[in-house]
């Protein structure tokens, strides 16, 4: 009973921090006067419409299902990656949860970079980190483009981003209405993207493309900025990049609008109970049908064993996408990450 009570207590202290937390969310927001992705009385949609969950749904979910426990703490291993990878060459290193270096054509990409010890509103309550980054921040190579997903703490850490900011004062790519979080917190040198909406950045295409989620740093600015994920091109390769998202059939319309893509990076954690979660996050069955709808020749698992956010246990992502994969047609490539292994592309 003592420890119910006490996660009631850091629930509601939370709640209270997000009611106040969005007050000043839409401070100086211009509304879009067009867009590719449904948007309408100042909200956005999904090309798939879900019912949005109640207050009520959550707290069911948060007080009356079992939560597997997690460890407290995860041995990770680090690396130092190169400096830079010119030409055609590709390399990659998965860091935690959705946080990727990429490194192609002389370019450092970062995808929702997260460094901070807790996804949270507030630094002492929260989803507490059980892994460390794979690459230390002072290990990082300079970092020229910076991918944003959507808004959710677990993808956009603006502490993160002001230490990014500070030190190599990077391109921030994110979608519609969310250039306010980053104007608060003085980081400059950002574009807003719509959906198919493309930006280049030397050598590098970066399309943002539709995903199935919502978005939200308080109660009350739920879907009030866009979300998606990001297909980037050079003349040589495709990396498609899906942030956080449910299934659906804006997949085949990536693939069908954009070619299939050499490689992508697609959640296969965070997805339990799936009467809660089934619409905007994929569990691993839904990510090999992701694989095979992009027609993606290597796809790597992400968005798994670093921040507990729903109620599955450590190890079940890994095993369950396992069993996904093997009774699939296992065509093409579709790996679990290693965290903190550089990987190159050819390789594979």
């Amino acid at each position: 009973m003592i420890k119910i009570v006490s996660m009631h207590k850091t629930t509601l202290s939370l709640l209270c921090l997000l009611l106040m937390s969005c007050s000043s969310a839409r401070v100086g927001v211009t509304e879009p006067e067009k867009t590719a992705a449904p948007f309408k009385d100042g909200k956005f949609d999904n090309i798939e419409p879900f019912s949005d969950k109640s207050f009520w749904q959550l707290m069911k979910w948060r007080f009356f299902v079992d939560r597997k426990p997690w460890p407290k703490e995860v041995e990770t291993q680090t690396i130092i990656p190169p400096q830079r990878v010119e030409g055609d060459e590709l390399k990659f290193t998965v860091l935690n949860h959705a946080s990727i270096l990429i490194q192609h054509k002389g370019l450092n990409i970062l995808t929702d970079p997260h460094y901070s010890e807790r996804c949270s509103p507030v630094s002492w309550a929260g989803p507490k980190r059980v892994r460390k980054p794979a690459v230390k921040f002072d290990d990082l190579p300079p970092i020229d483009v910076v991918l944003i997903s959507h808004n959710h703490y677990d993808h956009l850490d603006v502490p993160t981003l002001k230490r990014l900011h500070e030190k190599f004062n990077p391109i921030i790519l994110m979608g519609l209405k969310n250039h306010h979080i980053l104007n608060e917190a003085n980081i400059s040198n950002w574009v807003e993207l719509d959906w198919w909406q493309e930006y280049q950045v030397k050598d590098i295409s970066f399309t943002f493309v539709p995903a199935q989620h919502w978005s939200a740093r308080g109660l009350f600015d739920r879907f009030e900025s866009l979300w998606g994920g990001f297909v980037f091109k050079s003349q040589s390769r495709s990396i498609y990049f899906a942030g956080d998202t449910g299934y659906g059939k804006f997949f085949k319309m990536i693939r069908d609008k954009l070619g299939s893509p050499d490689l992508s990076f697609i959640p296969i954690g965070a997805y339990e109970p799936r009467w809660f979660m089934k619409d905007s996050h994929l569990n691993p069955q839904d990510a090999v049908d992701a694989h095979h709808d992009l027609a993606s020749k290597v796809s790597v698992g992400i968005h798994l064993e670093t921040f507990q956010l729903t109620d599955e246990d450590y190890e079940t992502p890994r095993k369950e996408f396992k069993k996904a994969w093997e009774k699939s047609n296992k065509e093409n490539t579709f790996i679990p990450p290693e965290f903190g292994r550089l990987y190159d592309l050819k390789d594979f």
